[in-house]
């Protein structure tokens, strides 16, 4: 039985001789390049790891490491990890925050929104969500300054009262 230094030199000759052939034959079956390296690397291992694969002849040798690294990526392809975890080749940049909350508090402010009166509605909308004061408002809508004024008012408490209903405030 070959041991130490004998065996290294035996298995770097089994690698240069069926090294590229077992690569070839394990990225045949996975087409994963990460998956052909551990794959390849854990074959040789085992070959380390019983000196009397060393010691065969260089087709029954040949036949073993294939068999050893088909069996592999069997195993692979078997495990649980497999089955739940998908790689990519692109990995995301940076994480993105979930913006569940958002999305939930545009729905139910939208869903209040839609339940005020036509007026009071354009007038929200237009002082909060474009940002325009009393005097724009009046001239956008045709109406007195006091009329703008008021229906913002009332449609700010309608707005508080919808979404109080919906459970958004106190």
């Amino acid at each position: 039985m070959v041991t130490g230094r004998g065996a290294d030199e035996l298995l770097a000759t089994l690698y240069r001789e069926h090294g590229e052939a077992l690569t070839r034959y394990v990225r045949h079956l996975t087409r994963d390049g990460h998956t052909v390296e551990d794959v390849v690397q854990e074959t040789m291992v085992r070959a380390w790891q019983r000196p009397a694969v060393l010691e065969r002849t260089p087709d029954s040798a040949r036949a073993w490491l294939f068999t050893v690294a088909r069996n592999l990526v069997v195993d692979e392809a078997r495990s649980a990890r497999n089955r739940r975890e998908h790689g990519t080749e692109h990995p995301v940049d940076r994480a993105e925050a979930d913006r569940t909350d958002a999305v939930l508090d545009r729905i139910v402010v939208a869903d209040a929104l839609a339940s005020l009166s036509p007026e009071h509605r354009r007038v929200v909308v237009d002082a909060y969500w474009l940002g325009h004061t009393v005097p724009e408002i009046a001239r956008r809508h045709d109406v007195p300054e006091g009329t703008a004024k008021s229906r913002l008012h009332y449609g700010l408490r309608a707005l508080r009262l919808a979404l109080q209903e919906r459970g958004v405030t106190r």
